[in-house]
């Protein structure tokens, strides 16, 4: 679980980072969440953008991947939302 003060400190990570996913018409599925597994090994925090076209809602959608990535939620803001895990391998954030 994130403090306070380390959730404001990825939030000024994240103000830099471009959305690196997309979910659309075809929702969250097996292989979408392999990739973002991929992806937060790699990084660390991620961007995710959700598609007018999708039938899911923002917070719900970042709750939803954050849960099954077992990755913690961060923000949300319009339709992008960040995640947060931290890499076994690649540590790269060092969090206060």
């Amino acid at each position: 679980m994130l403090t306070g003060k380390q959730r404001s400190y990825l939030k000024g990570i994240a103000n830099a980072i471009e959305p690196i996913f997309q979910i659309g018409k075809n929702g969250i599925n097996e292989n979408f969440i392999k990739q973002i597994d991929e992806a937060l090994e790699a990084r660390e925090i991620i961007k995710v953008n959700v598609l007018n076209n999708s039938f899911l809602e923002t917070k719900s959608a970042a709750n939803k991947v954050a849960e099954l990535t077992d990755a913690e939620f961060v923000q949300s803001i319009g339709n992008k939302f960040v995640i947060y895990r931290e890499s076994e391998e690649n540590k790269k954030i060092v969090l206060p």
